[in-house]
């Protein structure tokens, strides 16, 4: 992805419209071997690259993925479709997120709905979140829009030679605030569906409360023996 400063906005807008997840009709319908699966993956999300010598997924990622309890286990060394919708949502995620927060979001999916009979399939999950992002994707050009024009109506004092840059930095300043906003809302979805699946946990009891507990039922078991011994003597 590069970015014509000459042409700042149209630059941009065509690098979004260049931004396309494969659909699950796109993968192969047959199990893969890691070197296949890296070589779909470059194939098919290349152009999300930032620099064209960076890997979008490499053996050893794959192998910490699974590590960590990111990606299930292979079968028999081959990887499923369902694999590499993973692998996907990895990638993506992995920009943004920490690898607890992208566990806490994916081990429940793949937990539920990996090579299950569940009432949605993990194609269709993907499908239907892949649909959602499309229809965001455009509504995201708009806002990219909305805020080149507003950058460029910053410091309208500045002299020739400082408006680019100023311009430029002002729109700069503008998505990242943008972002961390988002990432902020993010971490504490994240967080709010972790302590929903969390059991409550038990306080410990302090020793002296175990103490008194235990002299109470001793007591209590010494009035039962002496209630006996009354009832057998009247």
């Amino acid at each position: 992805m590069k970015i014509d400063n000459k042409d700042l906005l149209n630059s941009i807008l065509q690098n979004l419209s260049s931004l396309k997840m494969p659909h699950s009709d796109d993968l192969p319908n047959i199990d893969l071997y890691m070197d296949q699966v890296t070589t779909y993956m470059e194939r098919y999300l290349s152009v999300s690259k930032r620099y064209d010598e960076d890997k979008i997924l490499t053996k050893t990622m794959i192998n910490n993925y699974a590590k960590n309890n990111l990606l299930p286990p292979p079968e028999k060394k081959k990887y499923t479709k369902e694999h590499i919708l993973t692998l996907i949502y990895i990638y993506y995620f992995k920009n943004l997120l920490s690898i607890s927060d992208i566990q806490a979001i994916l081990n429940p999916l793949t937990q539920r709905y990996f090579s299950n009979t569940a009432t949605f399939s993990f194609e269709e999950i993907y499908d239907e979140v892949l649909k959602m992002t499309c229809n965001e994707l455009e509504e995201l050009k708009e806002d990219v829009i909305r805020k080149y024009a507003i950058s460029n109506t910053s410091f309208p004092d500045a002299k020739k030679n400082e408006e680019s840059f100023l311009h430029n930095f002002s729109m700069i300043c503008m998505l990242s605030m943008d972002i961390y906003v988002k990432k902020q809302i993010v971490e504490q979805m994240i967080d709010a569906m972790v302590a929903a699946d969390t059991p409550p946990v038990k306080k410990p009891v302090p020793k002296d409360a175990k103490k008194e507990v235990k002299k109470d039922v001793k007591k209590k078991q010494k009035k039962r023996k002496k209630n006996k011994k009354k009832k057998c003597t009247a």
